[in-house]
């Protein structure tokens, strides 16, 4: 039999009596449609039983919305002033919500978790992009996370699942779609958010794909790096300090005049491959 959800009052009577306002410092912007908030909780699929990490909940509108969908949260907030109305919800979900005050950059999820988790975020935006690239980084794949749900400014989110040949195409994209597959799964408006920022937000979707065998996450990170360092430069030039890039590109059949931008992500991983 399923336990009935607690009955848990609107998220704006709980930001108004606990005084909170978005810190524009720490990229903060409230969520309070539960609606949405429901809808951006059910991207990873079933969450019932599940791990989820979950960064920056703020007073907590995506952390209710991923509880009432089954999920065991770990939540870390560095914002103190939004502890007390994340205790609320611990209380009201017992055993389900753990709430850590910390800075998530220092943090390895993986000392949190002894199994599969997934992450859930409406990330701040001043951090989201170091944090995002942080989880696609490591040696060992597939990761401990199962899937990434994360709110990012809609321009950066386009450069995430940006195609070769597109301005938006570029380091970000190579990253999360070389051994991941990633997707644009909603738009945000503006006008959603309290206060509303100046840009329109969306939430991508990654999951782990399959490593192509013989490529160093360090040496495809370094790569790119240069390569779009410059971006507008031909990669004789933008690769020139990258030792053995213009030898392998040669043996690629890579014309070294072509511009970063109009390499694959496969042709970047041919080049990571050839210099690991």
């Amino acid at each position: 039999m399923n336990t009935p959800l607690p009955s848990l009052p609107p998220l704006r009577e709980v930001i108004a009596r606990h005084g909170l306002s978005a810190s524009k410092a720490l990229g903060q912007n409230f969520l309070f449609d539960e609606q949405l908030l429901d809808r951006i909780a059910a991207i990873p699929g079933k969450l019932d039983g599940a791990n989820v990490l979950e960064v920056g909940p703020g007073p907590g509108g995506l952390t209710r919305a991923l509880l009432r969908a089954g999920a065991n949260v770990t939540a870390i907030e560095m914002d103190r002033r939004c502890l007390p109305a994340l205790a609320e919800l611990e209380a009201a979900f017992p055993g389900k919500l753990k709430v850590i005050e910390g800075d998530a950059m220092k943090i390895d999820p993986a000392t949190l978790f002894d199994g599969p988790y997934h992450i859930a975020s409406n990330l701040p935006y001043n951090v989201g992009t170091a944090l995002f690239t942080g989880w696609l980084s490591g040696e060992s794949w597939p990761p401990q996370w199962q899937s990434l749900t994360l709110m990012f400014q809609e321009e950066v989110a386009r450069r995430i699942v940006a195609e070769a040949n597109t301005s938006a195409y570029g380091r970000l994209a190579v990253l999360a779609q070389w051994r991941s597959k990633a997707k644009l799964a909603l738009k945000v408006h503006r006008s959603a958010f309290t206060p509303p920022p100046k840009v329109m937000s969306a939430i991508i979707h990654v999951v782990p794909g399959e490593a192509p065998a013989g490529v160093s996450m360090r040496v495809l990170e370094r790569v790119t790096e240069a390569a779009f360092g410059q971006r507008r430069k031909m990669l004789r030039q933008s690769l020139k300090g990258v030792p053995g890039a213009l030898d392998a590109l040669e043996r690629l059949g890579i014309d070294t005049q072509r511009r970063a931008e109009t390499l694959s992500v496969s042709e970047f991983v041919e080049v990571g491959r050839a210099l690991s």
